[in-house]
């Protein structure tokens, strides 16, 4: 039996809206257009799946929660400046501690994820 990673499914209040930003803004491809109540966004084999919910609590809501990914990259550099320069609200590259580089990304809706590269020891 192999597990395979598909995608992270994110509770969205305006479906075409939050579609739109993560094609406009993080360079995402949508798929299922056609869905009244789903998108499917991807980039380099991630996949996000939007769905209308626009009944329940918002991420900032629902605090730590509001965290749902975790992407490896091999240039944080360049995608902090792609997705600022598509006016993305997210945090300067930051060393951690455990080796990452990472920035933080806040979604239309208050999502939060990050993209980490690994640096060099």
């Amino acid at each position: 039996m192999t597990l395979r990673p598909y995608a992270f499914v994110l509770a969205v209040p305006n479906l075409h809206a939050s579609a739109a930003w993560f094609r406009d803004v993080l360079g995402f491809r949508l798929l299922w257009e056609e869905g009244e109540d789903w998108r499917l966004a991807e980039r380099d084999g991630v996949r996000l799946m939007p769905g209308h919910c626009p009944n329940e609590p918002r991420p900032p809501e629902i605090g730590s929660h509001s965290w749902f990914g975790y992407i490896d990259t091999d240039d944080v550099a360049a995608l902090h400046a792609e997705f600022t320069q598509r006016g993305a609200h997210c945090t300067a590259p930051l060393d951690q501690p455990y080796g990452m580089r990472e920035i933080m990304v806040t979604t239309l809706d208050g999502h939060r994820i990050v993209f980490g590269q690994q640096r060099p020891a």
